[in-house]
């Protein structure tokens, strides 16, 4: 990086943790249940659904495709409301129970970082609930106060591959992108974090391998192998 490297912006789902598979997809048929849908949403069409970004608008474009009766009734933006709030509180009690666990060389990154005085923060698509619960569970109690900026949820309305919350969060950190780094997991954040001027590190998760990474500043399996001092160079 030609500027010094100040702040790390980590994504969360499939890139802190794989908690696609086993948190957000069984709370979302959690969800479902509990209100009376028979939609079960398994590892292979979660995969595909993942191409949405936004839980809410990735159940909405559920309900248009496999459910056009549900998503022609007059209440539908109240259900879907409804069923994200269940969702994410079926996500972080999954979380509480230390289902989920951070990807290899996460905390060793974010602690070294922290060490270093370089700067962290979030820019993701799911809730604020869920990047508080999934970090304080598996990173440490009120590790969430480590990262100076949180941008998550619908903060933006556009969100990834649309680089609206990668820009929120560079206005809050008042730092060029130039000077940050993003740490992503999927072609949908690398393009949004492109879009904003980032260069990106992509970690490829279970659900994003064979995707097009072109553009990327680097690609690797995991963080296990990427110590801060070769991000600094």
């Amino acid at each position: 990086m030609n500027t010094p490297l100040q702040a790390l912006i980590f994504d969360v789902d499939g890139t802190l943790s794989e908690t696609e598979r086993d948190g957000h997809r069984p709370a979302f048929n959690a969800a479902f249940a509990e209100h009376g849908l028979n939609w079960y949403w398994d590892e292979r069409l979660y995969g595909e659904l993942l191409a949405i970004t936004g839980g809410k608008e990735r159940m909405r474009h559920y309900a248009e495709r496999y459910a056009p009766e549900i998503a022609a009734r007059p209440d539908i933006d109240t259900l879907i409301r409804q069923l994200h709030a269940a969702k994410t509180a079926h996500y972080v009690r999954l979380v509480g129970e230390g289902r989920l666990s951070l990807r290899p060389g996460v905390a060793e990154l974010i602690a070294a970082a922290r060490a270093a005085g370089i700067r962290l923060a979030i820019a993701t698509t799911t809730s604020p609930e869920n990047v508080t619960a999934l970090l304080d569970a598996s990173l440490a109690p009120g590790s969430s106060a480590w990262f100076e900026v949180i941008g998550a949820g619908d903060v933006v309305a556009a969100k990834k591959p649309a680089p609206d919350i990668y820009h929120w969060v560079l206005e809050r950190l008042t730092l060029p992108a130039s000077a940050c780094l993003a740490i992503e997991d999927s072609e949908n954040g690398l393009r949004a974090a492109q879009g904003a001027g980032l260069p990106c590190l992509v970690t490829v998760g279970e659900y994003t391998r064979g995707q097009d990474f072109l553009g990327a500043a680097a690609v690797a399996a995991s963080l296990s192998n990427i110590s801060l001092s070769h991000l600094l160079q």
